[in-house]
């Protein structure tokens, strides 16, 4: 279990922060770069189904094609655990070393795309006031580890529960069958 479960998360550790470090420097480099949710979220959301693959790979190699919700839960957890952490670390080493002023390039993006989206003054001003606190906030690298799990976590951790529910196969049990000779 342990094998299977190192792997499947590396690799999906390996792919997220792939596609962060991808969407990070599209932001540095295209200022029309309109960021959103959606999109990021249904990438990562398509990136996270691995945690389908690998509890079922664990199901179908390990356990004979069975496995209770309750473990194919912690199988997925664990997986889940495993890529957002090293999705933090890489997050942690990239802004710290390559992009520290990375808050600085993305607020005008936010910004933008509130006035992309109609915001109105008063909105603006709001999330203007958001974001320079969100800004602050963010020189406290516990705020950044907590933030950035948060990115992950959530979504992994429904894909995990889907998974669980949607693999959990437990083996049919034959009747007693007593020799009557």
């Amino acid at each position: 279990m342990k094998k299977n479960i190192l792997i499947y998360g590396l690799i999906l550790g390996s792919v997220l922060c792939i596609n962060m470090i991808f969407m990070v420097n599209l932001c540095y480099t295209n200022p029309d770069f309109e960021s959103n949710a959606f999109l990021g979220y249904g990438t990562m959301l398509v990136i996270l189904s691995l945690i389908f693959f690998g509890v079922r790979n664990y199901r179908n190699k390990e356990l004979n094609g069975y496995i209770s919700f309750g473990k194919a839960l912690k199988t997925g957890t664990i997986i889940t655990l495993i890529s957002a952490t090293l999705y933090v670390l890489v997050w942690l080493i990239y802004y710290y070393v390559f992009v520290p002023d990375f808050i600085d390039v993305y607020i005008p993006h936010v910004l933008n795309d509130a006035v992309k989206g109609g915001a109105s003054a008063t909105e603006l001003a709001d999330l203007s006031t958001d974001m320079a606190n969100f800004k602050e906030m963010y020189k406290n690298p516990l705020f950044v580890i907590m933030i950035t799990y948060f990115e992950v976590l959530p979504v992994g951790l429904i894909v995990a529960l889907i998974s669980a529910l949607i693999l959990k196969k437990k083996p049919k049990h034959e009747p007693n069958l007593v020799d009557r000779s």
